[in-house]
């Protein structure tokens, strides 16, 4: 399979290999010497033997079948069978505020982009979709070593321009992926209303695994403005002009008890959750994350 790096723009590019070196980054620099993380391994137990399709990884052709069968087989083990990754990505308007790292969908992309380098490095199967009001992206969980070159290079072109649809998309996925397996969520959830509970409730009556991160700006979650301010719809076109000030106490408040009833949601449907401001750095959060979880047992199939 050719480089699909070459294929993008000289910036583009550069964002991508940016993103690949953060991940490997907070991977090796922080985390290489935590246990193994609970989902993230693969068994050594031979399996069954499946075709060769291109993009599988060269080593693990059975050379043995070709040289009877001339024809090439991958060995599959246990763990490579039952274990599936998703990384599903809000990619939705309201993703796009801030700036430089702090963008929540620069952010978000991060959190995808260093479980995937994780899961890759242990020839974990892992997948991305990128969603709105619809799929845009949606990458099958491989072990292939391309797969993190894939999955990057589709992190680097999503575009943000479009309204948040959360329940069809997980509907749609819950449907697709036949195969209990770990489904990670990472979203700011705006805007999803009372779709949310729906959505996560039936991905835990499919059997899944699920980790929600709720991704937030700094200034969503402190509301610092002051003076006459003009906000904008990021996913409407509608805008108001005031004084936030006299906005910032039942902003707050409404705020709070939105974050409160997420929290309970997931603690009553047994899935995990992490809010992540966009100014946090990045190694800690996930430090935190992947060691809560090091005493769970791992998800079987």
């Amino acid at each position: 399979m050719p480089d699909s790096k070459r294929f993008l723009r000289p910036e583009a590019a550069r964002r991508v290999a940016r993103l690949e070196l953060k991940a490997r980054r907070v991977v090796e620099g922080f985390l290489s010497g935590m246990h193994r993380s609970p989902y993230f391994g693969q068994s050594i137990e031979f399996l069954q033997h499946r075709q060769y399709v291109a993009g599988d990884d060269i080593r693990h052709i059975d050379w043995k079948v070709w040289g009877r069968q001339d024809r090439l087989h991958i060995k599959q083990y246990e763990e490579e069978t039952n274990f599936r990754m998703h990384l599903l990505v809000d990619s939705s308007a309201s993703m796009n505020y801030g700036s430089g790292e702090e963008n929540k969908f620069e952010y978000a992309s991060s959190i995808a982009a260093s479980l995937a380098f994780l899961a890759n490095r242990q020839q974990d199967a892992t997948g991305l979709i990128t969603f709105d009001d619809k799929i845009r992206r949606n990458l099958s969980p491989r072990t292939s070593r391309y797969q993190l070159a894939r999955i990057l290079d589709a992190l680097d072109g999503a575009s943000q321009n479009s309204t948040t649809d959360l329940f069809s998309i997980v509907r749609e996925v819950a449907e697709s992926v036949p195969r209990r397996g770990v489904i990670v969520l990472i979203s700011d959830l705006l805007g999803v209303g009372d779709s949310l509970v729906k959505s996560l409730s039936l991905l835990r009556k499919r059997g899944h695994d699920v980790i929600v991160f709720q991704t937030l700006h700094d200034e969503e979650m402190e509301f610092p403005f002051s003076g006459a301010t003009r906000f904008e719809g990021l996913e409407s076109e509608q805008f108001l002009n005031c004084n936030p000030r006299a906005l910032r106490e039942g902003y707050l408040e409404a705020l709070n008890a939105f974050l409160e009833n997420t929290r309970r949601a997931c603690a009553r449907l047994s899935i995990e959750y992490e809010l992540v401001r966009t100014n946090q750095p990045l190694d800690a959060v996930l430090a935190k994350f992947l060691s809560a979880r090091s005493n769970m047992p791992t998800l079987k199939g």
